[in-house]
């Protein structure tokens, strides 16, 4: 329990961050699993439409802070070259 103000402070800070946070990363999560469910009917068309939702989620969580950059584009990397592959299948 915290003792000070301060910390009490950081406390509320912290809940209202988490709720923030995680809230964006299931909905980069959700749109990833999106995708991959695209890819696996075959509809390609779709994945292409969910790859950009997904990719511009995926951004947007870099620029909050809410992922490093290098997974993010990582994980763009990997379902582009998922999508292009269903292409060519």
């Amino acid at each position: 329990m915290a003792n000070h103000s301060s910390a009490e402070k950081r406390n509320r800070q912290r809940i209202v961050r988490t709720l923030r946070n995680r809230s964006i990363t299931t909905g980069v999560r959700t749109l990833v699993k999106k995708v991959r469910a695209a890819i696996a009917k075959g509809d390609t068309v779709a994945a292409e439409e969910a790859l950009k939702s997904a990719t511009s989620h995926l951004d947007s969580a870099v620029s909050k802070g809410v992922m490093h950059r290098r997974t993010a584009s990582r994980s763009i990397s990997r379902l582009n070259a998922s999508v292009v592959g269903a292409k060519k299948a």
